[in-house]
């Protein structure tokens, strides 16, 4: 089984590194974990929703939601 190659967020400064998300390409799917507990469940998206769900965080986050 090939290793997953996940990225940290770029929002994660020096002081902070361990606290953020990690994102993953797994095929078809998208996954996210969160830095501090990899080990531990992630969120899984298919491709096709990741644009949809980011798009919606955006927005609560723009109108405060």
């Amino acid at each position: 089984m090939a290793r997953d190659n996940w990225r940290r967020s770029s929002y994660s400064g020096s002081g902070d590194g361990n606290n953020c998300v990690e994102v993953a390409h797994r095929g078809a799917h998208i996954s996210l974990r969160d830095s501090k507990t990899p080990t531990t469940a992630t969120l899984t998206f298919p491709t096709s929703a990741f644009a949809p769900f980011l798009a919606a965080l955006k927005d609560s986050r723009d109108t405060g939601s």
